[in-house]
């Protein structure tokens, strides 16, 4: 009787190398061309300010095609790491119709499967933010078991007091004297986030909230801090963020990062606050220099790569409007045709 026998398979003994992840990871969303160049000038602020390797993850859902177009020699030139990253809304979970909501939900709502699960820390930065210390400080800071790191909202720009809404009503009697925190910048310790299944607790409370319209008027600040008896909140140093709109002038040199606060006071458009701050002009001005190099290089063919701010911003009609006309609306991302170049809505925390 003969016997066949499968063919033995030969091992392998080719050697996969696992790469680290960098030092900073730095998670992000823009929707809207003039948002993604304040992506661009945010990177330049992270990258001026560490000798550490940065990685940037971004989710994909928002990005236009001029910045998918854009990132990649961005991140050649720069020589950082960038990743896109997408989750698709589950079922279940009750579902937001405003753009500007959803994306507040990307950023709460699926931290624990974004990312892989090698990597133990990222750090949200708005998009519209100047860093001005080594955020490897946040990498290495002891969050003291929290699963994720907030700055408490500004308490010392006595102008806005009336604007304080934390301070009356449900906030005052919920929050019981812990401080109410702001969403602009946090650092996420991934491992413990998900040891406490905090993702799970955020999505069901989120799920059992959102029934009332009301509800979560600020998705991604009013549900963590809403949640915070469950899902703790470190609350970190004030020099971590400063704002206009809700901190004192007297602490800005101290200031780690600057966030582009809407003021419900002045309704300032950002694109003329971020002005007022002396580095934003010099590292828009190095990005426009860039994206026009790529251009007459042939490597980005979007008009709006190289448009300026005021274009972005909708802003009056300049030489450089006229230079970089506005896209046909079949040019732009579907969901993007509407909004593109136009501010986000005023939030009033901020």
């Amino acid at each position: 009787m003969s016997i066949f026998k499968a063919p033995k398979k030969e091992l392998s003994t080719e050697v996969v190398v696992i790469k680290p992840q960098a030092d900073i990871n730095i998670f992000t969303v823009a929707s809207g061309l003039l948002y993604e160049r304040f992506v661009g000038i945010m990177i330049l602020s992270v990258l001026r300010n560490t000798n550490s390797t940065v990685k940037f993850w971004f989710i994909e859902n928002f990005l236009s095609p001029s910045f998918l177009e854009f990132i990649p020699h961005m991140a050649e030139h720069y020589n950082f790491q960038y990743e896109l990253v997408t989750y698709k809304w589950p079922s279940w979970l009750r579902a937001q119709t405003e753009k500007q909501r959803i994306i507040w939900a990307y950023k709460i709502l699926f931290l624990d499967v974004l990312f892989p699960m090698d990597l133990k820390k990222v750090i949200f930065v708005d998009a519209d933010q100047i860093v001005r210390a080594d955020l490897k400080e946040l990498v290495d800071l002891d969050l003291h078991g929290a699963p994720y790191g907030y700055t408490p909202m500004g308490d010392d720009n006595t102008d806005m007091e009336g604007f304080r809404f934390w301070k009356t009503g449900y906030w005052k009697d919920f929050l019981q004297g812990k401080p109410y925190h702001i969403s602009a910048l946090y650092v996420i310790d991934l491992v413990r986030f998900r040891q406490l299944a905090a993702g799970d607790i955020l999505r069901q409370h989120y799920h059992q909230l959102s029934a009332d319209p009301n509800s979560l008027a600020n998705l991604d600040q009013d549900l963590p801090n809403n949640l915070q008896n469950h899902v703790p909140i470190f609350s970190l140093p004030e020099d971590w963020l400063w704002c206009e709109t809700w901190c004192s002038k007297d602490r800005l040199h101290r200031a780690k990062t600057i966030d582009l606060c809407q003021n419900p006071l002045t309704k300032e458009p950002k694109l003329a606050r971020a002005r007022q701050i002396p580095e934003w002009e010099e590292y828009d001005a190095e990005i426009a220099r860039f994206t026009r190099d790529l251009a007459a290089q042939g490597k980005v063919h979007s008009r709006m790569a190289t448009a300026d701010a005021n274009v972005l911003a909708g802003g009056s009609s300049t030489g450089a409007a006229a230079e970089n006309p506005a896209p046909k609306v079949d040019e732009l991302p579907v969901e993007d045709s509407k909004t593109e170049g136009k501010e986000e809505p005023t939030r009033d925390e901020l």
